[in-house]
């Protein structure tokens, strides 16, 4: 007769059994993982970024360094760096009357400060990275 085992006790009798090794117990995580990020990757980001829409007193915040933005920017953005010691201090001073428009190099950054620019009260749409903030707004890269 067969017994159904639940998946604790599937795990814990594949941890105990000492045929298998560490890498063969992770490999499937492993493989299962890569597949999430694979399927995510297809339906989370694929095409071109939905367009912004932005009022026409919108202003785009670039929130990389100063030297990043000095290599290259949105046209028209200003610079708060998300890592300055005084963000939060210029975040406190923007018109709660203004729509936002966030940036980073890779979204990460533009997501925290999405975040902590929301939890101040303020409209802010996080455009992500520079490449998808440029598709989804129309504005250029400038130098």
């Amino acid at each position: 007769m067969s017994r159904k085992l639940s998946p604790e006790c599937r795990w814990s009798s594949a941890v105990r059994d000492t045929t298998l090794s560490p890498a063969s117990v992770l490999r499937p995580l492993q493989v299962g993982a890569a597949g999430m990020l694979v399927v995510l990757g297809m339906t989370g980001c694929a095409g071109s970024p939905v367009a912004l829409e932005m009022g026409p007193d919108a202003v785009v915040v670039d929130v990389r360094t100063p030297a990043e933005f000095a290599s290259g920017h949105l046209e028209g953005a200003v610079n708060i760096d998300l890592h300055s010691t005084t963000f939060a201090d210029e975040v406190a001073e923007l018109d709660a009357g203004i729509d936002y428009v966030v940036y980073c190099q890779s979204g990460s950054r533009s997501a925290q400060a999405a975040a902590t620019m929301a939890d101040a009260d303020l409209n802010v749409e996080d455009a992500g990275a520079i490449e998808d903030a440029a598709s989804s707004t129309g504005l250029p890269i400038v130098p």
